[in-house]
């Protein structure tokens, strides 16, 4: 049985989570499908073709250069059925919530979104904003369906290979498409997109005032990293909400991420728990963001921040 990875893109854009997605499929031991869906796609089928994968499905169409949950789950329905997958994975975007539940359906299956973690055959989702985690086991007959976290898994664990590009053309009538596709909803016009990221700087309530964020600033741009803060910070107006990270901001997972002053709210955790390194510096060694952290430095941020700067810049 095999593993069909939906990835996603838009105008010939890759979104980032298609290849933590492949990265998690990899990782199941089973031969692995890739589809990507629309028009003008040729280019972002021969990239998918460069990973260890059994195909790479070019789904084509024209009433596919749009997107629709008409049409894609139309089309992929078609898909499934032609290459009969164990299981079918996507990543958890808007645009994944958007359709993949009425392919699911379709098929008189369910879906399981949001999942964070595998073990075995058991798929875990949290539930209540990460404060209980929900083991869940498929039953019945596949095709089953799950949509992954993003920074769950690492995109850059994908392992490379070559497969071929095999072009699938749907049938499709104008008709089935009872949607009419208007502008691209955003949730707003971001200055800096923090999900692509490599190094974070984040602050929180320790940072005291808005008067004070200039000393995080600084630790910032001496590493080349982006600011980014807690809900608290944002609330407060010290800082844009588009730099806000947590379960209702972004999620992020950058190679480093630094929380300063940051006590670890279950909120704020969902949000960056899938960085590659986690550095907290707080002045409260009880505070749950050490539980995550993979070095904790315990002390006041006014005192630490400007001794690492000085470190810092002396190695540059």
């Amino acid at each position: 049985m095999s593993i069909l990875v939906v990835t996603e893109q838009r105008g010939g854009a890759w979104n980032r989570m298609s290849f933590e997605t492949l990265a998690a499929a990899q990782q199941f031991e089973k031969p692995v499908h890739a589809a990507v869906i629309g028009t003008g796609i040729e280019t972002l089928a021969q990239e998918l073709a460069g990973y260890q994968l059994e195909a790479v499905h070019a789904v084509s169409h024209p009433l596919l250069e749009h997107y629709t949950a008409d049409g894609y789950s139309l089309a992929l329905r078609q898909l499934i059925e032609k290459v009969s997958p164990e299981l079918v994975l996507f990543p958890h975007t808007y645009q994944v919530r958007d359709f993949a539940p009425k392919l699911a359906t379709s098929l008189n299956r369910v879906l399981v979104s949001d999942v964070v973690a595998r073990h075995g055959d058991v798929f875990v989702r949290q539930l209540f904003q990460g404060k209980i985690n929900a083991d869940i086991r498929f039953t019945g007959e596949p095709p089953f369906f799950a949509s992954l976290q993003a920074g769950a898994w690492r995109a850059d664990q994908t392992v490379a290979g070559s497969a071929p590009v095999v072009p699938f053309t749907p049938e499709l009538k104008p008709e089935q498409i009872r949607v009419k596709p208007l502008d691209i909803f955003r949730e707003a016009e971001r200055a800096v997109d923090l999900g692509a990221a490599e190094i974070i700087v984040s602050v929180g309530r320790g940072i005291k005032e808005a008067d004070n964020l200039p000393v995080v600033q600084k630790l910032a741009e001496v590493l080349g990293a982006e600011m980014a803060a807690s809900r608290p910070i944002c609330d407060n107006g010290w800082m844009p909400m588009e730099r806000q990270v947590g379960s209702s901001g972004q999620t992020v997972a950058p190679k480093m991420y630094i929380a300063v002053g940051i006590s670890g709210a279950i909120q704020h955790l969902v949000g960056m728990k899938g960085s590659r390194t986690i550095v907290a510096i707080n002045r409260d060694p009880e505070a749950p963001i050490f539980e995550v952290a993979d070095y904790g430095i315990v002390g006041d941020l006014f005192e630490v921040v400007p001794a690492l700067i000085e470190e810092i810049r002396k190695v540059k």
